[in-house]
């Protein structure tokens, strides 16, 4: 006899008679439930918006860099970072030299080498990268920033 079926004689000899339970009826047929009903009851949480609507480039790269330069430890710099590149464009060329000042000056360079790849997946086309890093290159020589593909060149 095996454990379980030991504990399940054992429990059933503890019950006392006079307990009694009511029999339960389950019903094979279930009332159907609207789409309406569903949609009203699917989700417990308020829409939220984040009030950046009609926000131009120019407004969301001035805010981004205003964000780069207060950057004082790694997580804000990376939390700057996510909501900059979660927007549908490629940040300016400001607001990528801020984040990597940022990064240089918070002491991430691992950051600071993944600005170049964010930058790599937001753009449309390799000619667009390259723009991107010829714009950068001074400031990416002066803090000493290497690109992924220099670090590791047999993974392209």
């Amino acid at each position: 006899m095996s454990s379980l079926s030991i504990f399940r004689v054992a429990t059933r000899a503890v019950r006392p008679a006079s307990f009694i339970r009511a029999p339960i009826v389950r019903s094979r047929v279930q009332t159907p439930i609207t789409m309406a009903a569903r949609a009203r009851t699917f989700g417990t949480t308020s829409k939220c918006l984040s009030g950046h609507e009609d926000e131009t480039f120019e407004e969301f790269s001035s805010r981004f860099e205003k964000e780069f330069e207060g950057v004082q430890d790694v997580f804000e710099l990376q939390r700057n970072l996510n909501n900059c590149f979660a927007y549908d464009l490629v940040p300016s060329i400001e607001v990528l030299s801020a984040a990597l000042k940022a990064a240089r000056r918070v002491n991430d360079y691992p950051t600071a080498v993944r600005v170049f790849e964010g930058i790599k997946a937001k753009v449309e086309n390799q000619e667009q990268y390259k723009q991107y890093l010829q714009q950068l290159e001074g400031l990416r020589q002066e803090l000493g920033v290497a690109l992924r593909e220099e670090l590791y060149p047999q993974e392209e």
